[in-house]
């Protein structure tokens, strides 16, 4: 064996030697959000759980033990995966806190990276993280961008498309779905087959009825304003569900021949009880190859 063969070896066995080190100690950062192939055969039963304004954050409250509750809840119930509906954690309430904001994330994704069934996660309005003078990628959605990956986002799962927007974007001091944002999504329908069943996955409602309920009178702050000419593109589309979060209260409204869940809250009154009689629950969806069914479950927590 000559030298230059012997020392190209040498190399060779070096530079694996790096690449595994480096594996090692710089693991790839994982994409909770990121899509797997579906293996779920079309026409097949499922279920999952819809899991929104789960507020997680650093007060005595244990808002994670209540989190790991639900999911355990959950998968005791036989769901197949989990969605969540926005407000995962209370980043917009630390200011300039980055650190904090940070350890919020990464236990949040802890618990969701150590769950049985898979969760995919949609933003909300407290998920974004307002550094103080804006000029970080981190700034409003950046920081849940850089644990979770894209903020809209589809798939398929046993014949059903999954499709999750960012209803929590701004346009003109409302909440609104962006035109860059609206063109991926035309994109997307452009590329489904009209019959095929969907379920879409908010933040921000498109309907509600939380203000006449409890104040008495309509309001469209705590709906996203061009609600209606993104539901106007499903009008040639099988749109089966459209789950939704923000309000803490549960709703079931059909409306115009679109079924429209708001799903209560993981947190309840942000973890200090029921809200206007709504308990700390999540919504179960059961898919029975044809058409979905749904229940609002009271997972068992009490506020300390």
């Amino acid at each position: 064996m000559s030298l230059r063969t012997r020392n190209d070896m040498k190399k060779t066995v070096v530079f694996t030697i790096l690449i595994v080190l480096a594996g090692l100690l710089f693991p790839a950062c994982s994409n909770t959000n990121s899509i797997e192939p579906d293996t779920q055969l079309p026409g097949e039963p499922f279920s999952f759980a819809f899991m929104t304004d789960i507020h997680l954050n650093f007060g005595e409250n244990g808002s994670f033990e209540g989190f790991e509750q639900a999911i355990a809840k959950a998968e005791q119930l036989g769901a197949d995966f989990i969605l969540t509906g926005g407000d995962n954690v209370d980043a917009d309430y630390v200011g300039d806190d980055e650190a904090t904001a940070r350890k919020m994330y990464e236990r949040f994704k802890e618990i969701i990276d150590n769950s049985g069934p898979d969760i995919k996660v949609t933003i909300g309005n407290h998920d974004r993280f307002w550094h103080m003078d804006g000029s970080r990628e981190i700034h409003g959605a950046g920081l849940f961008m850089e644990y979770f990956g894209d903020t809209y986002f589809d798939y398929d799962y046993g014949g059903v498309h999954f499709i999750h927007l960012n209803t929590s974007e701004v346009c003109e001091g409302q909440y609104c779905v962006s035109p860059a944002q609206e063109e991926w999504l035309r994109n997307v329908l452009n590329g489904l087959d009209e019959s095929k069943p969907i379920v879409l996955v908010v933040h921000v409602p498109f309907l509600s009825f939380y203000y006449p309920v409890v104040d008495g009178y309509y309001t469209d702050t705590d709906i996203f304003t061009n609600f209606r000419e993104i539901w106007s593109m499903f009008d040639n589309h099988n749109l089966e569900l459209v789950l939704q979060g923000h309000m803490h209260l549960y709703e079931d409204l059909y409306v115009y021949d679109t079924q429209f869940l708001t799903g209560g809250a993981v947190s309840a009154g942000w973890w200090n009880g029921p809200f206007y009689r709504t308990p700390e629950g999540f919504v179960l969806v059961e898919w029975d190859g044809s058409e979905f069914s749904w229940e609002y479950v009271d997972y068992g927590w009490e506020a300390w």
